[in-house]
């Protein structure tokens, strides 16, 4: 599997350091920060982990989409469904992208929080993460210059629901809608 997007990786070291991270998050360890992971991996310190993450050029949306491509090859199934749900953090401060005081499951009431989108697939064969989006709140989206700050495409905006929810299946069927969840 780490061989299908090895090759998105212009250098060696960001490739290994790729390989570690994806082993460390498919290990069975409770705590997946980048220093338990580098801890994981045998690397002394968290170093390689964080570069990767923060200063290595690679692409996120087209290493997915690489993964998208072995899902479907190895999990492909005709009757397989997507399931989305969102999934909040607590968070301290006001400056991580989509942190505002707001309701979130993880705490069973308004924090200040995060809140993330993932779509999965499931078949007969196995299931797996295929996407993620942090949720980005009204008071975000309404305020370019914040999110211009923050690094957040001009593009996105505000959405109530995943519009995948509202799509079409693959046999042109009607799906219906899995919950509410918030923008892409």
């Amino acid at each position: 599997m780490l061989a299908s997007f090895a090759g998105r990786f212009g250098r060696v070291e960001p490739r290994r350091t790729a390989a570690a991270f994806v082993t460390g998050l498919l290990a069975e360890i409770e705590v997946k920060t980048c220093r338990q992971l580098a801890e994981q991996a045998g690397h002394a310190r968290p170093d390689a982990m964080q570069r990767l993450l923060y200063r290595a050029v690679w692409d996120a949306d087209v290493v997915r989409d690489d993964l998208r491509q072995v899902v479907a090859d190895r999990l492909g199934d005709p009757e397989a469904v997507l399931v989305v749900d969102e999934a909040g953090g607590l968070k301290k401060g006001v400056h991580s992208v989509g942190v505002q005081r707001q309701y979130t499951g993880t705490a069973g009431r308004i924090e200040n929080a995060r809140v993330g989108v993932f779509c999965g697939y499931a078949s007969r064969h196995g299931h797996t993460l295929i996407d993620r989006r942090v949720h980005l709140p009204v008071s975000w989206t309404d305020d370019r210059d914040r999110c211009q700050d923050a690094g957040v495409p001009d593009e996105l905006e505000f959405r109530h629901e995943v519009r995948a929810g509202r799509r079409h299946d693959h046999r042109g069927r009607r799906r219906r809608r899995v919950g509410r969840v918030g923008s892409r």
